[in-house]
């Protein structure tokens, strides 16, 4: 998945706000706002990193059978 697509864009943005909000409602915390932020971008980072790991390898020709 190219990051920089605007699908990816879209998805990044919406795993943002879902995290945010989630964490920012359901903290009575008086950091919440610092440790919402942190949790929604963290998130994405993941969420970046996730999709990079399962893309990079979808136009290799080589198979490899580990069995």
């Amino acid at each position: 998945m190219n990051i920089k697509s605007t699908k990816y864009l879209i998805i990044a943005v919406i795993t943002f706000v879902i995290l945010f909000l989630m964490n920012y409602i359901g903290n009575p915390a008086e950091d919440r706002l610092y440790r919402a932020l942190l949790t929604a971008v963290a998130g994405v980072i993941g969420l970046t990193v996730g999709l990079w790991l399962v893309y990079r390898n979808r136009k290799d020709d080589t198979h490899h059978d580990f069995d």
